[in-house]
């Protein structure tokens, strides 16, 4: 799997509706509303390094309210929660 990490800027007063437009998004997993620089962060997950294009320059940036995006693709994950849930059995600790 292939995951993107999209900085999203967006008209400020539309936040709220291009965040929801983007999660609805085939091969957008979240979509994050944060503070800083850009208005949301889209995660962008898909089998194939030809389908970013597709999404992301297909269909995320022309999402009405998209401003502008900077794209930032994940080399390796490196996350607690991913081993621990791998291994769980789920059983409280």
């Amino acid at each position: 799997m292939i995951t993107a990490i999209v900085h999203v800027q967006t008209d400020g007063r539309r936040i709220p509706e291009v965040a929801e437009a983007l999660a609805e998004v085939p091969g957008v997993s979240e979509v994050y509303s944060v503070t800083g620089d850009v208005d949301l962060v889209a995660m962008v997950r898909v089998r194939r390094h030809e389908e970013l294009a597709d999404v992301i320059a297909g269909q995320v940036n022309k999402v009405d309210g998209v401003v502008s995006t900077v794209t930032n693709i994940a080399f390796r994950a490196y996350s607690r929660h991913d081993l621990s849930s791998a291994f769980s059995l789920g059983l409280e600790d």
